[in-house]
């Protein structure tokens, strides 16, 4: 399981209904629709999101990537790297206001 909160990186404000993207490979190595998922952050800014771990493929370590937008913001993409075994990761997403 994979959550965090959604803020700005002007005052640190959760940003309720942003748009959080999720993609990461399935056991097999290959990504496919059953391991994509899209959410919207609740009112406090919240998301959490559960999975398969992801596995190790052509020689990068575990990883889940991640896109997050909302209005009035830049999007961002990264990517969180779970370390092996764990289950649980705490991942905030700071989103920068555009112009």
């Amino acid at each position: 399981m994979l959550q965090g909160v959604v803020k700005s990186a002007k005052d640190c404000a959760p940003l309720a209904g942003a748009k959080i993207e999720f993609w990461l490979a399935g056991p097999d190595g290959n990504y496919d629709d059953a391991h994509r998922a899209t959410m919207t952050a609740d009112k406090s800014g919240a998301y959490r999101f559960e999975s398969n771990f992801p596995p190790n493929y052509s020689s990068r370590p575990p990883h889940i990537h991640i896109k997050v937008s909302a209005p009035g913001f830049r999007a961002l993409v990264r990517q969180h790297y779970p370390k092996e075994g764990q289950t649980q990761g705490t991942f905030d997403l700071v989103l920068v206001p555009a112009g």
